[in-house]
């Protein structure tokens, strides 16, 4: 009668270990790298296009969101671009509201663009050492066409995970860019009218992928 509880209750044990999630990217610091890091984004970019004619805006940005999650500093990156004194004048509810406006755009961007799957391919070129404890990871996206787009990652290491801070596209700095457009209208019209600068952004990438 013993014998036959134990192996019941092993069962169970076994059911419910099938049960539990599988993370999709390891979190130990010890076998991340940046160069993995960026693999799974693109890895998980690429699916995302291969399942384009199951998947509509909804899908992939569900699909996408715990990869953005777990694959860029969020809260690090708008601070960057806000820069400290803007930053240090907002209260915490107005950070709290930019860092989730910011992070559902960013979500909403790769969903608006990465929509179907033609032969694309993502490789991996380099990894190099920069200043201030930051890693550049070089990769090309090659198109059905035979064209190439250059994706260059700025990482860096935040509780022992390798996360993206910021993307040169064919050399350009994604960070930049926002820097300029998003101070402009700070300066300009104030912290609300950015936010809804952002959310029309949100609404525009459903509207036209």
């Amino acid at each position: 009668m013993k014998v036959k509880q134990t192996l019941k209750l092993i069962g169970w044990c076994l059911i419910l270990v099938m049960l539990l999630p599988i993370p999709a990217m390891s979190s130990d610091s010890e076998t991340s790298s940046p160069e993995q890091t960026v693999a799974y984004l693109q890895s998980s970019l690429l699916e995302v296009m291969r399942e384009g004619e199951k998947l509509d805006y909804n899908g992939r940005f569900k699909y996408l969101q715990p990869v953005i999650d777990q694959t860029h500093d969020i809260d690090l990156i708008i601070k960057t671009i806000l820069g400290t004194s803007y930053w240090s004048q907002l209260d915490n509810a107005q950070q709290d509201l930019i860092v989730e406006t910011f992070r559902q755009l960013s979500i909403a961007t790769y969903a608006g663009r990465f929509v179907q799957y033609e032969g694309e391919q993502f490789q991996i070129i380099e990894q190099r050492v920069l200043p201030r404890d930051q890693v550049l990871v070089r990769s090309q996206l090659t198109k059905s066409d035979g064209g190439t787009v250059n994706f260059d990652y700025v990482l860096h290491q935040a509780a022992g995970d390798w996360r993206i801070v910021n993307i040169l596209f064919d050399g350009v700095s994604d960070l930049a860019i926002k820097r300029g457009e998003y101070r402009a209208i700070l300066q300009r019209d104030g912290f609300q009218a950015l936010i809804e600068m952002l959310k029309e952004k949100i609404v525009l990438t459903r509207q036209n992928p």
